[in-house]
């Protein structure tokens, strides 16, 4: 025994109908899908359901696996308090797959859990199973802000522990689609949430992972999305597997996208390794990324790479430009890794000799002294993506009407704190998200009285 099916499923309180007390009817296929799939799990008498949730206990950077014997919840908070569920941990399974997943260098584990009450990503799809089965034990996980491709490596750890236990497993995603479908809905309408939700509900009916992996997380993030990273772990534990795929339902009455889709396990399919695929196609891609890196960077990545490969740090040679060798500026190294900040350190105004000696050093720092990050390992050297940033010179402004978030960056200062952010930032729409982030930086309130300078920057890829 093993996985025998995973399923996907939305998880809207209100579905519910003594929560939703008729709003629910407006998502009768949601209801008539989540009703058949709970048939055939009942059907398929699961010794275990992992279930991932993205309401779980939730951590930047790790990806929590909930602990201990069981664990109950109510809808108290959705004005509903008859209801409440419990249910059973799978200890064996849980331990395992913390272990499997340290011993894979996954950042997940059953750390740090304080408030154990089951939450409603969990909880709304465990009230249809139990509408028809509830001999199960239930394995809880969360999803966390680590890279698409981690969480497809955990859920591959999923699969192997379902295997090693030869017990009867089936996976449900818990996830919503985008927030942002309709003007009346209650998070408002962008254009990305109707595209988002287009082609993420043509993947799942192909059984198509490989573009659940290659989505830009800025677009996601625009859409507001809930799931996908639950839909990525379920996908990690059906690797290499040959699925029979079926998209039940879709709606989005409400401003959010509900989908349900089924995938049966139907044998074994080596072509459906999709980080292989993946890992193959971002090699290609940062092999020509480094092709094209100017002097600049690769400086910074000659830096970093010497020093942790050889403990060195590297002097500048005269074959550099002679700018790099006579100007002296501020300069910010930034590091990306799997499309996310992975370290970003850098001076406001130079602390060396030139601009070459500015990038040694400052590179060195944002791979290994970022304190937002571990250090930077050599297994990740090589798929790092650098950006050197050179600023010029900073000048007083009297108000953020002076500021273009993509051409400024900003200085905000009040006594000893000094706050800085770059220019033409991902996720940074507006100078107003600049200053306020340059704000908590420098530990300043907006309430404060601050001064305002903005700077230009020569950025090299």
């Amino acid at each position: 025994m093993s996985i025998i099916s995973t399923f996907i499923v939305p998880h809207p309180p209100l579905i519910i109908p003594k929560i939703g007390r008729g709003q629910e009817m407006k998502i009768e296929k949601t209801i008539k899908s989540y009703d058949n799939i709970a048939k055939k799990i009942a059907e398929i008498q699961p010794e275990t359901i992992v279930i991932i949730s993205p309401h779980s206990v939730m951590y930047s950077d790790y990806i929590h696996i909930s602990p201990g014997k069981k664990a109950s919840g109510n809808f108290r908070e959705f004005g509903e308090t008859e209801i409440k569920l419990e249910v059973n941990y799978d200890e064996e399974f849980a331990n395992k797959l913390a272990q499997l997943s340290e011993e894979e260098e996954i950042h997940a584990g059953t750390l740090g859990e304080k408030n154990k009450s089951l939450d409603h990503g969990t909880m709304v799809p465990l009230f249809f199973v139990d509408k028809y089965y509830k001999d199960y034990n239930i394995v809880r996980i969360s999803i966390s802000r680590l890279s698409f491709i981690e969480h497809y490596n955990f859920g591959k750890c999923i699969s192997k522990i379902a295997d090693e236990l030869n017990k009867k497993v089936i996976v449900i995603a818990s996830g919503d689609l985008s927030h942002m479908l309709r003007e009346e809905g209650p998070y408002g309408f962008t254009e990305e949430g109707p595209i988002f939700d287009r082609e993420t509900t043509e993947a799942l009916s192909r059984g198509d992972f490989m573009r659940l992996l290659t989505f830009d997380e800025d677009f996601c993030e625009i859409a507001a999305e809930c799931g996908l990273r639950s839909f990525i772990i379920m996908a990690g534990a059906l690797d290499g597997k040959s699925v029979k795929s079926k998209l039940l339902s879709y709606e989005g009455p409400y401003g959010v996208g509900y989908s349900v889709a089924s995938f049966d396990v139907i044998g074994i399919d080596d072509n459906r390794h999709f980080d292989k695929i993946y890992n193959k196609i971002e090699e290609e891609r940062l092999n020509l990324i480094i092709e094209k890196e100017d002097e600049y960077v690769r400086l910074a990545r000659n830096s970093l790479e010497s020093y942790i490969n050889d403990k060195k740090i590297i002097e500048k040679t005269d074959k550099l430009p002679n700018e790099m060798l006579t100007n002296k500026s501020g300069v910010f190294v930034s590091l990306k890794l799997n499309g996310q900040l992975r370290g970003c350190i850098g001076t406001i105004s130079p602390t060396t000799n030139s601009v070459a000696d500015e990038i040694i050093q400052n590179a060195i720092s944002s791979g290994l002294e970022d304190p937002r990050f571990n250090p930077v390992n050599k297994n990740e050297l090589r798929k790092l993506e650098y950006s050197v940033d050179v600023l010029g010179v900073a000048e007083a402004i009297e108000s953020i009407n002076e500021l273009d978030v993509k051409k400024y960056g900003v200085i905000v200062t009040k006594g000893k704190k000094k706050g800085l952010l770059l220019p033409n930032l991902e996720g940074v729409n507006s100078v107003e998200e600049q200053v306020s982030i340059s704000l908590k930086k420098a530990g300043i309130s907006s309430n404060e009285s601050y001064q305002l300078e903005r700077f230009e920057v020569v950025r090299h890829k």
